[in-house]
């Protein structure tokens, strides 16, 4: 069957295959560049593989297939991923690659375009991802292993499972930086006279430019473009809906900072913005007060309190408070060198002094850590790496019962391979 296909015409009238469907499912499609992008991206994280061998790419376009599907059933489930969730991951990303390269700069120079125009290019793609994964969740948080089970695995597949390396299990007291009233009234107030500046004949997008602490729209101008309702944070799209087209908004505070909304345009279901992000950081001071706070809780562990016990009662970090800190165990290959050259140097049982921490870009935060112990690699068993191995035998569980769901989303879905 012949392939759709994009081409350019060129002034001298030659014509040119830019891009062409591979397959469609449902109302989404692959595209061959989305093929290629996938094998380029695998390619960088393992030099090995072929990207040119026809078995690895019949393989990528079967998982391409694969998620479309769930992003056709995502949508029919009604599950909608917000706009701040999209900025996280990419920043998550960013982040990610900034470790494996070294810098902004060398990412740049790997991808050929700016950090901006990455983020630009993968935001339909991580929106995707998104949709997946909370659908893989809807579907198979839940799945458990008895006991049993978790034995049956670990018996049938114990030669296979790797070694495990060097682990230190770490715990950590997390305290959010809140701002002072005085640091808050300073950003707001500049807020205020960018907004007066641009009011009195100031071009938005210069300004966007240069003030907006959000990196993927401040190269455009800030300009987000057409979101659909419900994706954007409630104190943002109540204020946006407010204003009339082209009106722009007084400085409108979110979890991320403080807001100048400028409504291009907006629909029952849909709204055109841009804005200028700017971020409530903390001042010197509010890094200074939440440091003495996780200090004395140091020192109060130190003279014989319950570190499990303080953490239930002083962490902000909702994942882990409960569990008294408890970050698990964690791999030391995965740790970044200067936190795992500082966690070197601890005892087991020893406190680490008040560090940076960043988890979500709306809550710049700090926290002291505790090394508990610390474990040498070793072969997997299930009296030492029970929790593990537990982990494994449910990922194996989940992966069986997904796979079956696909058959049958093939079977309600329509789809085709065009080629």
């Amino acid at each position: 069957m012949i392939c759709n296909v994009y081409i350019s015409i060129a002034q001298d009238g030659s014509s040119q295959v830019l891009d062409k469907v591979i397959a469609v499912v449902g109302r989404e499609i692959v595209l061959q560049s989305d093929i290629e992008g996938r094998l380029a991206m695998i390619a960088q994280q393992n030099p090995k593989i072929n990207p040119k061998d026809l078995e690895i790419r019949k393989k990528v376009l079967e998982s391409l297939i694969n998620e479309r599907l769930m992003v056709t059933q995502a949508i029919e489930d009604s599950i909608v991923v917000q706009d701040e969730e999209i900025n996280q991951s990419l920043d998550y990303m960013m982040q990610n690659l900034a470790q494996t390269y070294g810098s902004e700069k060398r990412i740049e120079d790997v991808y050929g375009m700016s950090v901006s125009r990455i983020k630009k290019n993968y935001r339909e793609e991580v929106r995707k991802q998104l949709l997946v994964e909370k659908l893989q969740q809807q579907k198979f948080s839940s799945v458990k292993c008895t006991h049993r089970e978790v034995q049956d695995f670990f018996n049938q597949y114990k030669d296979s499972i790797p070694t495990v390396p060097p682990q230190m299990e770490l715990a950590h007291i997390v305290k959010t930086i809140q701002p002072s009233s005085d640091a808050k009234e300073e950003v707001k107030n500049l807020a205020k006279k960018v907004r007066d500046s641009i009011a009195t004949g100031g071009i938005f997008a210069d300004f966007a430019k240069r003030y907006s602490a959000d990196p993927g729209s401040a190269a455009s101008g800030g300009e987000l473009g057409w979101i659909d309702k419900g994706k954007l944070v409630g104190e943002y799209e109540r204020a946006a809906y407010n204003l009339q087209s082209g009106e722009i908004s007084q400085p409108v505070e979110s979890p991320f900072g403080f807001h100048i909304i400028q409504t291009l345009d907006k629909r029952k279901d849909a709204i055109q913005t841009k804005h200028i992000l700017f971020k409530l950081g903390g001042s010197g001071e509010d890094k200074k007060r939440t440091e003495k706070i996780l200090s004395d809780i140091k020192m109060r562990v130190e003279k014989g309190e319950s570190f499990d016990e303080l953490a239930k009662i002083f962490s902000d970090e909702k994942e882990t408070q409960g569990f008294g800190g408890s970050m698990g165990s964690v791999e030391l290959s995965r740790l970044p060198a200067e936190l795992k050259g500082m966690l070197d140097i601890l005892p087991d049982g020893g406190i680490s002094d008040p560090l940076p921490y960043m988890s979500d870009p709306t809550k710049p935060a700090m926290h002291i850590m505790l090394r508990k112990k610390m474990m040498d690699s070793h072969k997997p068993s299930l009296e030492n790496d029970f929790k593990k191995i537990e982990q494994m035998s449910i990922s194996h569980k989940q992966n069986i019962l997904m796979e079956e769901w696909i058959k049958g989303l093939k079977k309600i879905i329509a789809w085709e391979i065009k080629e």
